[in-house]
């Protein structure tokens, strides 16, 4: 019976931990990729309202989200109270004034970009101004707008990227030079006669967070880049198969900014395949196959 008072299997000067984000047992996050999407919204908002029957909730859904009524009753289901509702709507309130500050600075940052006389479209008959070079008859689309056709960057990205490297591509006298720079290049640590891999470096912290999220994008697409990828994931890994997608995302990036005039061009996901030396493929195969005792025999397909 006697004993020191303390309540045992936990710390008295600790608050017992609970994690307010699940709390309400809430589980939207699980079924919508975007909770802030309109269906998500719409359902965060009618449960803010004081409506909690998770039938009424889930008929909110919009569009792709209705085939998942069954998933939504499920997550919806909780114990959601008044107290919650005042929670989220602070945070409602503050997602919407932080993305509002957002959408400013967007707006400023599209109007700084397009006061750089390097950054400008060119239209045809080599006027330029507000609008110049997205016309179909254009001579040079824009900075934004040429980056913006690379698998994985969108104009948001394409503005990131001028923001750390700039349009002057005569600071990096070769792409090399550029990748070097944000430590994106393959690194050999020699010792005597031997030699191993090192890590790349911690470079710009800032580009390479966008170019890491643009080949995870570009290596989830039908594209020259996906591909490449794919051939390089499986016998490098996937997170060196995203620095090399990285890498050449950046190659890309200084083609285009060192020529103003160049446009971006998607070789496919065939190129490799084009490429391909058949006839010294199919020895490699015959000489595979006769090493494990089988002999073979060629004949073309009809």
């Amino acid at each position: 019976m006697g004993g020191s008072g303390k309540p045992t299997g936990s710390n008295p000067g600790r608050a017992p931990r609970s994690d307010p984000n699940e709390d309400a047992l809430i589980k939207l996050s699980t079924v919508a990729t975007d909770i802030m999407g309109v269906s998500g919204r719409a359902m965060i908002e009618a449960l803010i309202a004081g409506e909690r029957d998770p039938q009424v909730l889930a008929l909110l859904a919009r569009g792709r989200m209705k085939v998942k009524h069954a998933a939504l009753v499920q997550a919806l289901t909780g114990r959601f109270d008044a107290h919650h509702g005042e929670l989220a709507r602070m945070l409602l309130d503050q997602y919407d004034a932080l993305s509002a500050q957002i959408a400013r600075l967007t707006t400023r940052i599209e109007e700084l970009i397009a006061a750089i006389p390097q950054a400008r479209g060119v239209d045809a008959d080599g006027s330029t101004g507000p609008g110049a070079g997205e016309a179909g008859d254009a001579a040079v689309r824009s900075a934004i707008a040429r980056l913006d056709a690379i698998p994985g960057i969108g104009r948001h990205g394409a503005q990131l990227i001028l923001a750390e490297i700039g349009l002057d591509m005569t600071r990096f006298p070769t792409a090399g030079h550029l990748a070097s720079w944000a430590k994106l290049c393959p690194r050999t640590i020699q010792s005597g006669a031997r030699s191993r891999g090192g890590r790349t470096g911690k470079g710009n912290p800032y580009l390479k967070g966008l170019l890491g999220e643009a080949a995870a994008a570009a290596a989830k697409t039908d594209t020259f880049l996906g591909e490449r990828y794919r051939r390089i994931v499986k016998r490098r890994g996937k997170l060196k198969a995203l620095v090399a997608v990285a890498r050449s995302i950046l190659v890309i990036v200084w083609h285009l900014l060192a020529d103003p005039a160049a446009t971006f061009a998607d070789l496919g996901a065939g190129y490799y395949a084009s490429r391909t030396d058949k006839d010294r493929k199919a020895r490699n195969h015959i000489r595979q196959l006769e090493a494990l005792g089988f002999t073979v025999t060629l004949a073309h397909a009809a």
